[in-house]
């Protein structure tokens, strides 16, 4: 491109005759010329097989994916195996993404190599994850037989790969063990905006589908509206539009970049803003006092939220540092001024988490603000050290690679049992009751049973076995903590009395009364307590209940109304030992639909029968009941 140059000035220099330069130097130059228009360099070294190999990957994906799907709704999970079901999972969201973006970027050993070792932690984690999780206080998804991994395993896992690919992929490219912080800023903000263009792409696809659905339903033709609906329509389309687009936008860099430039210009212009409201925050503290701020009992996650910004920002205006000399003068004294200012805000916020810890002991809560803390307090002291460098934030480049790593070890120690936040957390309030720091009374039972895990419901277990000063009290309150399937639940696991639930509830026709076998029966210690309506274990709730006879067998039955209009209503039979069980419930929109009680109340309904005849399968007879959906069902008109 020099030699174009200098043939552009000689032209310019003589443009009446170009003859007039000597024949040498169009000699040297013309051949140059040519292999400049013959020969363009391509914008990407990655091809078409790769984008075939990408679709297919995408394909598979969307296959595996839908078979995964369609497992967890079917028998094919027994209780003994059924662990295995969230690797699987975990390994097929995010292993075939870690392909898509190693295929034209890493050959072909590092790329088996790098998968089979992601493979291998994710399955590990996901492993770990259900064995420590309790599935009964349903702090997992469940679908059928299954249970799926935690949000915030999956949340953590997308951010680690994530870093942990822009390392690897820096490295191999300068072939080096720690790569230049310049190709570790190319890779990763290449690979932010890759992965964003490409769930905005699948968003818009998605958009433009079911535009078309409603374009075909103006005509009478549902056609494309239920083919959107099937899993195995809707699963693929979704991974291979996602897999599109991650090859379109990897094959356009110049794009990429462009996009990327013009993002961190605009938010390096937002720094002296935040930093201005940072500084003035930071003032203003010594006239307005710490207590406002302790007061919100959110201290530490809104200051942990203040750094992040300053952090994000800061890295806008800093980039890949090499363009320091193209930064404006207002941005630089405030990318200084941030830095400085980081480090107050993340000791406050050390210190706003100290107090929570030191008055209410560890929770999984904080000790995730914690590892956060920690990650803050090397971006504030890297920070710090980078202002009173000679050269412009120079340090910035070195802090953020280390923090990288940092952040690695650390996702890996609190999703494994290294450092699990539920272990440390049942250990810590244990600790608290036991020393007397905590009234037994007083103790957060609840905490223990929904967000203790494995450890939390072992430790309840082991203080049923309690001794010494109230001992009784805390028996009874790990009972109840036990007992209880939802952490919404008031009650504490003892069935309301039997008057109580007389008084409860209200009989309709008033010359009914509740048989003495349901209002004696145990409903709060039943398997099928979290379904029931409040009333029948709070004796602060009210039901009206219906004496019907709904199943036809000559014998009332009960409809149960809660007052309660987001509790859904229920039907109990007797069963041939005269105790009462759960039949089923009713839509959610009935129970707070007031003309449907009022027509119940006044007499104004009928009993139709049932036209759905039994399954019998060798000497049992299976009942099939219909199933409704909640859009279908409505209040009746007054």
């Amino acid at each position: 491109m020099l030699e174009t140059r200098r043939l552009s000035i000689a032209i310019k220099r003589s443009p009446q005759n170009p003859a007039k330069c000597s024949n040498q130097t169009w000699r040297e130059l013309m051949p140059t010329l040519a292999a400049d228009q013959e020969a363009p360099l391509p914008e990407s070294a990655v091809t078409a097989r790769e984008g075939w190999l990408r679709l297919l990957t995408g394909g598979l994906q969307g296959l595996l994916l839908y078979v995964l799907y369609f497992s967890a709704t079917s028998d094919w999970w027994s209780p003994a195996n059924q662990i295995l079901f969230a690797p699987l999972l975990l390994v097929s969201l995010f292993a075939p993404i870690l392909l898509i973006v190693s295929l034209g970027h890493l050959r072909r050993r590092p790329a088996s190599i790098w998968l089979a070792i992601a493979a291998v932690i994710i399955a590990s984690l996901g492993v770990y994850d259900i064995w420590r999780g309790d599935t009964a206080a349903s702090t997992l998804s469940s679908r059928g037989n299954v249970s799926f991994p935690s949000t915030l395993l999956v949340f953590f896992l997308a951010i680690g790969f994530f870093i942990a690919h822009s390392l690897l992929l820096s490295g191999v490219q300068d072939k080096r063990h720690i790569a230049r912080y310049a190709t570790h800023f190319e890779n990763a903000w290449k690979l932010i905006i890759q992965l964003g263009f490409s769930y905005a792409f699948v968003g818009v696809l998605w958009g433009a589908l079911f535009l078309g659905a409603l374009l075909f339903s103006l005509i009478k033709l549902d056609f494309l509206r239920d083919l959107l609906e099937k899993s195995w329509f809707a699963i693929p389309v979704t991974t291979l539009g996602f897999s599109c687009a991650l090859h379109i936008t990897d094959v356009r860099p110049a794009i990429v970049q462009g996009i990327r430039s013009l993002l961190l210009v605009l938010l390096s212009w937002i720094l002296p803003v935040a930093t201005l409201i940072v500084l003035g925050f930071l003032v203003s503290l010594p006239v307005a006092g710490l207590q406002p701020l302790w007061e919100t009992k959110s201290a530490t996650a809104i200051l942990l939220g203040a750094a992040a910004m300053l952090v994000v920002l800061i890295n806008a205006a800093f980039q890949n540092g090499e363009v320091s000399s193209a930064i404006s003068r207002i941005v630089r004294i405030s990318a200084r001024l941030a830095a400085l200012a980081l480090l107050p805000v993340v000791a406050l916020a050390i210190y706003a988490l100290y107090l929570r810890v030191h008055e209410h002991g560890w929770t999984t809560d904080r000790i995730i603000a914690a590892s956060f803390l920690l990650v803050a307090t090397c971006y504030a002291l890297g920070y710090a050290i980078s202002v009173f460098h000679p050269v412009w934030m120079r340090s910035v480049a070195r802090t953020n690679m280390a923090t990288a790593y940092l952040i690695l070890v650390e996702l890996l120690a609190l999703f494994s049992p290294l450092f699990d936040p539920a272990r440390i957390s049942v250990n810590s309030q244990l600790a608290r009751l036991r020393g007397g720091r905590i009234a037994a009374a007083e103790f957060d039972y609840e905490y223990l049973r929904f967000q203790g895990a494995r450890y939390g419901r072992e430790a309840l277990e082991q203080l049923l076995q309690a001794q010494g000063t109230d001992a009784e009290t805390i028996r009874r309150k790990a009972q109840a903590a036990l007992m209880k399937k939802n952490r919404w639940d008031k009650q504490e696991g003892a069935s309301v009395s039997s008057d109580q639930l007389s008084r409860n509830i209200t009989v309709w026709p008033k010359n009914e009364r509740l048989p003495f076998a349901y209002t004696s029966q145990q409903w709060a210690a039943s398997d099928q307590a979290w379904q029931l309506p409040t009333c029948l274990r709070s004796p602060q709730s009210k039901c009206d209940a219906f004496m019907l006879d709904i199943t036809g067998d000559g014998k009332n039955d009960i409809l149960l109304l809660p007052a309660e209009k987001h509790v859904s209503g229920a039907i109990f039979v007797e069963g041939a030992d005269h105790s009462w069980w759960l039949f089923g419930t009713l839509p959610l929109a009935l129970t707070g639909c007031d003309s449907f009680r009022e027509k119940l109340i006044a007499g104004d309904y009928r009993l139709e029968p049932v036209r759905t005849r039994q399954l019998r399968v060798g000497n049992q007879s299976i009942e099939v009941h219909k199933q409704y959906r909640s859009s279908n069902v409505t209040c009746p008109s007054e």
